[in-house]
């Protein structure tokens, strides 16, 4: 899990116990695929990470439908 809040970094999701991470992880693993989970935000997010597709990375949405850009 990325956030860019630095408050949420170095911290778990609740119930899950999977580490939020800073941006800077994404750029480190250069993931296929970042899945979006605020679908409100999607556009903002896409925006804001869009360096990713420099090395063919998409976005993935799941709500309402699945959706691959």
């Amino acid at each position: 899990m990325v956030d860019r809040n630095p408050a949420k970094q170095n911290k778990f999701l609740p119930g899950s116990r999977v580490p939020v991470v800073g941006e800077e992880r994404i750029r480190e693993e250069q993931p296929d695929y970042v899945l979006i989970l605020p679908w409100n935000l999607r556009d903002e997010v896409m925006e804001q990470l869009d360096y990713i597709r420099g090395w063919g990375g998409q976005f993935v949405t799941a709500i309402p439908g699945l959706r691959i850009q």
